[in-house]
């Protein structure tokens, strides 16, 4: 499993707990220091936006992506998941901003914009927007 912008852990602890190996990648490492001692966890430091993509392709049987959004990464994160793998994108949409943030458009999917980065590459099994 990769979880990419990992943050705190949550999803990494979560899919390690479940059995999985993970891999949590963030800019930020300091709030997943912790996890770093447990052997199903490797944490790795990368800002998603300014550093080169490290992930070979078909490396992932499974990617968690939570309330970020990098448009530029969509390729990457398909190309790193193998085949018959799941991706879980999370994030907020546009619309949000009257609730709070994120309230730049370039942090909020466009109606149906997931939909068409992923069609004909993946099949969609849930599928929530709103």
């Amino acid at each position: 499993m990769l979880d990419v912008a990992s943050g705190g852990g949550r999803h990494t602890r979560w899919f390690a707990a479940a059995g999985y190996t993970v891999e949590a990648v963030d800019r930020d490492i300091g709030q997943l220091a912790g996890l770093a001692d447990i052997e199903a966890i490797t944490v790795c430091r990368l800002d998603l936006e300014a550093e080169v993509w490290p992930y070979s392709p078909a490396s992932f049987a499974g990617i968690v992506v939570t309330n970020y959004l990098h448009r530029p990464l969509f390729p990457s994160l398909l190309e790193a998941l193998a085949a018959g793998g799941v991706l879980i994108y999370e994030t907020f949409a546009v619309g949000n901003a009257r609730y709070g943030k994120p309230r730049n458009p370039d942090y909020l999917l466009r109606p149906g914009e997931l939909r068409e980065v992923v069609a004909g590459r993946l099949e969609i099994l849930g599928f929530e927007e709103g």
